[in-house]
């Protein structure tokens, strides 16, 4: 039946309802006894309400209405052009017909057109809804939440663009709404009830919409949901709700990150604002993961210029693309040149002056820096030579440098260069007016580079998954969350620390894999095999953010503590330099030899596999 018949249907059949209504109200008002003159009046009667009624229900849109998912703004619309139109017909009846219409009969017919009509149509809706229950192609879906959010999700997917669902039940932890319901669908138990009303419902989908509680509970129901095969979803945001935004399309897959659990950063405002406001901002690497995120966390504080610095024309460009159109008032300056050009470091230094640095370029990747250790040190060592130096010079109010956890007891050749340049960071602060700082952390998330972009590619191909060792175990932290604690760290800077990230729990790698599967809706071992390839040339099992000499003292902040590392003098790191230089063209072998005279590299534990 096309939409256009369906709505002839239900408009003769509403007429029906109307002389059906009016029929019965005369002859329950007469009963056997009605007069000849009334019989008259009552067919007369039944035309003008066959007019008004008609006109009202078309008036107040009774026949542009999805009646399978109607809910109380349908019963409202209902109720109003019916009293509409009982009003309308007494009117015009006490007007023109020569008898008074008996107000016994007007009541009954309304009630009585009221109950029908309304009747019909949520009876359509029930045998609609009905019909759909017994199709076996739809995706069962739990939510967990039966608040304001979890009933918003529940009535839309109620919608047309919805057919292909439906919710089975809520899952809420309030004790007072267990066995209640809600739009006609059940509260069925509680977060620990999930697993088993996953298996006996035949749940697909699983929602969670609480985007008032705190992560580290959204983490826990996550690992409560995560081992039950459903694909999971989230809503992601309080302020959605806030700004009255929820919707089915805000919906996203959960992330590796929301099983982290990690708590919102309070940031200390003021104190980056006093910083950065009004300032020229430089950037290395800005092109990068952590770059590009500084780039876009530094612009709310409103520097007079951002100047975005960066080898790579092509991720310059994007971000500078994208800045651009998120704070198009911004003054934002791109330059494109190598940290590693003393000269054009210089030219840049003196042309812009920067009174803010965030070096950010480094090469990071572990294997790829053993392979080619001169490359290491040209970029990691002597880049942050060269921005730390135009720093001192040009007098730059403060330098962050991003290290890395990898610096403490390096392994590996990048995790030394990274330690050699926080030794020539913090030997600059003994002798300059800027205030520098280094800021260590471990791995970020998503950058590029990473372990989830290389695992999401190879459950993409279809496996297997390559862990290098099944005990391999790293501290993660989101990127946002780092750069967020980077600025906040500039703010604390008096000069020589190393200020330290709070990580909070180590994450097995293995682990970390079977939760990607998990969440991208395949059973590990089973649909998608795991391997182990070995622990990689540099590696180390387990990274450590401090080493046995330094102490560890408290900021202002709950998620960023200083240490003090012992500090090289100057003097002495420019010795070690030159030795660096001359060695640079030599052997990979002999140049670790060097660097392990200045940063004592420990053995690898190439712990067997089983």
């Amino acid at each position: 039946m096309t939409a256009k018949t369906r709505i002839v249907v239900l408009f003769l059949v509403d007429l029906a309802i109307i002389w059906f209504s009016i029929v019965t109200s005369y002859l329950f008002r007469f009963y056997d006894d009605m007069p000849r003159e009334y019989y008259i009046q009552m067919y007369q009667y039944g035309l003008i309400s066959t007019v008004t009624f008609g006109g009202s229900l078309i008036y107040f849109g009774l026949y542009r209405r999805m009646w399978q998912y109607a809910s109380i703004g349908e019963i409202i619309s209902v109720i109003k052009a019916i009293l509409v139109g009982a009003l309308l017909s007494y009117g015009i009846a006490f007007i023109i017909l020569p008898e008074r219409v008996p107000f016994g009969v007007e009541v009954r017919s309304v009630e009585t057109i009221l109950v029908l009509v309304g009747g019909v149509r949520f009876l359509w809706r029930m045998f609609h809804r009905e019909r759909i229950n017994y199709k076996d192609t739809q995706t069962h879906t739990l939510i967990v939440g039966a608040g304001d959010c979890g009933t918003l999700i529940a009535r839309e997917m109620m919608g047309p663009m919805f057919a292909h669902s439906k919710v089975v039940g809520f899952i809420d932890d309030s004790m007072n709404k267990y066995h209640m319901s809600i739009l006609g669908i059940p509260v069925l138990g509680n977060r620990y009830s999930i697993p088993s009303i996953v298996k006996d419902r035949n749940i697909h989908e699983i929602i969670i919409a609480m985007p008032s509680v705190s992560r580290t509970e959204i983490s826990e129901i996550i690992n409560i949901a995560k081992k039950t095969g459903a694909k999971l979803k989230i809503i992601p945001a309080l302020n959605d709700l806030i700004a009255g935004k929820i919707s089915v399309k805000k919906l996203r897959d959960v992330s590796v990150e929301d099983l982290l659990g990690r708590e919102p950063i309070v940031a200390d405002m003021n104190g980056i604002l006093g910083y950065v406001y009004g300032r020229t901002v430089l950037v290395t690497g800005a092109g990068g993961s952590i770059g590009s995120e500084l780039c876009r966390q530094i612009l709310p504080f409103s520097p007079d210029k951002l100047l975005l610095l960066g080898h790579g024309e092509n991720s310059i460009y994007t971000i500078e693309m994208e800045l651009r159109k998120s704070f198009p008032d911004a003054q934002i300056i791109t330059i494109i040149a190598d940290v590693q050009d003393r000269t054009r470091m210089m030219d840049v230094f003196r042309s812009h002056r920067p009174q803010v640095v965030f070096h950010a370029a480094a090469h990071k990747h572990v294997p790829l820096m053993e392979r080619n250790p001169s490359e290491a040190i040209k970029n990691n060592v002597f880049g942050t030579r060269n921005v730390a130096d135009c720093a001192d010079r040009y007098g730059a109010q403060r330098f962050v440098m991003i290290s890395s956890d990898k610096a403490v007891n390096p392994t590996s050749v990048m995790g030394a260069t990274k330690r050699i340049a926080e030794m020539y960071v913090q030997s600059l602060s003994a002798t300059s007016q800027t205030k520098f700082s280094a800021v260590r952390f471990g791995n970020v998330l998503g950058s590029r580079g990473s372990v989830i972009p290389a695992f999401k590619q190879q459950i993409a191909a279809g496996g297997p998954v390559t862990v290098t060792h099944p005990e391999m175990v790293r501290y993660f932290m989101t990127i946002p969350e780092a750069v967020q604690l980077v600025i906040q760290s500039g703010a604390f800077a008096k000069g020589g620390e190393v200020f330290v990230l709070d990580m909070g729990e180590p994450v097995k790698i293995l682990n970390l894999a079977e939760d990607l599967i998990t969440l991208s809706g395949y059973e590990p071992y089973v649909d998608i095999e795991i391997k182990f390839s070995g622990i990689r040339e540099g590696e180390k099992l387990y990274e450590e953010l401090l080493t046995d000499e330094e102490n560890l003292g408290a900021t202002q902040h709950n998620r960023i503590f200083i240490g003090k590392p012992e500090i090289m003098n100057q003097n002495q790191l420019e010795l070690e330099f030159k030795r660096l230089e001359r060695v640079l063209p030599e052997e990979p072998e002999a140049i670790r030899e060097v660097i392990n005279q200045i940063v004592p590299m420990q053995p690898v534990a190439q712990a067997a596999i089983s």
